[in-house]
């Protein structure tokens, strides 16, 4: 059987996330919804929330049936899910039924997207072993990406054919791209290795990089380090979408920015938020993981720190993207620490417990930092509440580096004493 070319299944991954992605440009929806049927921002808020939430729970469900099914199986399910959510919502906005509304886009939706989101990635692990960041950076630029391709677009069709009708041409869109990405998607045979790899590794002049262990995702989770990832992802999610939640009033009010500002800045924020998941994960390859997880924590930290006492609107805005980066390059570089960590035997259905981070920092977040703005009549208060939350994280990626040496010289020392057995089984025969 013919290779298939891992460009065109890392292609086939972008196609599926550069769909779900879409779900970010949400709020292209809002006002239309408000002026045609009433509800409230709040109202509509919930479906997004529960989209995130849903997200999250589908991908630590549904996890196993990734690793079990195979990419092509649970993409088309995610096609089918998430295609069925967006136009079921286009029926509950004709309807004008809110509860419709939230199971459509809400649970629907969000189930496709959870299984559609990790569908790709273990697969494209697997068929970049000597490019782990880089493979898993390219497909979750496709979602960081799936915004800035769709806001322009739903707001072009909400003006020109209205509501529903955009919910219509959506659904059936993305399922065709969708299905195009899963009809192509597949697992490289057991331990491939691109050709100019297999060479190197052949003749010596590279070493391959051995996973700390092979663990099953129920092994896994009984782990620290998989609980000590687990807290670093909630931490560096709920920085990034409370951000994400408030930027443009946040801008408004801290530094006197207009709103017209303030929107260009939130468009600039997905740019850097998709920049950062390719730059960052790329950049795992060679510092590796937990260094670039110890740097995400050090500079949020100064950043948090520096941004109750800033006025300066560009200073400001500067902070502001290289905080939506680490959001980005943290989702981004999660897979390939996973395979570092775990391996990569059920690494789709541990990548989907991880995820359960996502479903609670969606709410976590904006929850906190509305409640604090409320509280206090600023924003000043959340920057030094959320730098405590960050010294935490930081702290986590420092024990993570002692856990997973500790394990490494128990690894170390367990091969050593299995020799020594040989040994002296051999010289006693």
């Amino acid at each position: 059987m013919k290779t298939k070319n891992r460009w065109l299944i890392a292609l086939s991954a972008v196609a599926i996330h550069l769909s779900i992605g879409s779900v970010y440009a949400y709020s292209v929806y809002k006002n239309p919804l408000a002026e045609q049927l009433g509800w409230s921002s709040t109202q509509t808020a919930l479906a997004f929330t529960i989209a995130i939430f849903c997200l999250g729970t589908s991908a630590a469900f549904f996890g196993r049936l990734v690793e079990k099914k195979g990419p092509r199986f649970s993409a088309t399910v995610a096609a089918v899910l998430f295609a069925t959510g967006l136009i079921g919502t286009g029926i509950a906005v004709h309807f004008e039924s809110l509860i419709g509304y939230y199971v459509s886009y809400g649970l629907i939706s969000g189930m496709g997207l959870g299984i559609g989101y990790i569908s790709p990635v273990s697969t494209l692990v697997k068929w970049f072993p000597d490019r782990r960041g880089l493979a898993t950076g390219m497909a979750v630029l496709g979602f960081g990406a799936g915004a800035l391709i769709c806001s322009p677009i739903a707001n072009y069709l909400i003006e020109n054919v209205g509501l529903s009708q955009t919910f219509y041409i959506l659904g059936i869109a993305y399922f065709i791209l969708m299905l195009s990405g899963a009809s192509y998607i597949a697992k490289p045979e057991e331990g491939w290795m691109p050709a100019g790899m297999k060479k190197k590794t052949e003749k010596g002049t590279m070493r391959l990089k051995e996973d700390l262990a092979q663990l099953t995702a129920n092994e896994a989770v009984k782990t620290k380090r998989f609980w000590m990832l687990w807290v670093m992802m909630f931490v560096n999610i709920s920085s990034g979408i409370m951000l994400i939640s408030v930027a443009s009033p946040m801008a408004q009010e801290k530094v006197g920015m207009t709103a017209v500002a303030a929107a260009s800045m939130v468009g600039l924020m997905g740019f850097f938020n998709g920049g950062g998941r390719i730059g960052w994960a790329s950049a795992s390859d060679y510092l590796g993981r937990t260094n670039v997880f110890t740097a995400f924590f050090t500079i949020q930290l100064i950043a948090f720190l520096l941004l109750p006492s800033v006025s300066n609107q560009i200073l400001f805005m500067i902070l502001i993207f290289t905080i939506l980066t680490i959001y980005g390059g943290g989702f981004a570089s999660l897979p390939a620490f996973i395979g570092d960590m775990f391996g990569t035997k059920q690494l789709g259905a541990i990548h989907g417990y991880l995820l359960t981070s996502w479903s609670m920092a969606g709410v976590f977040g904006p929850m906190l930092v509305a409640y604090i703005r409320d509280t206090t009549n600023s924003y000043n208060a959340t920057f030094y509440v959320f730098a405590v939350f960050l010294t935490i994280a930081l702290i986590t990626s420092i024990y993570i580096r002692k856990d997973i040496q500790k394990v490494r010289n128990a690894s170390q020392l367990s091969l050593q004493q299995n020799k020594k057995l040989q040994q002296r089984i051999a010289h006693e025969v």
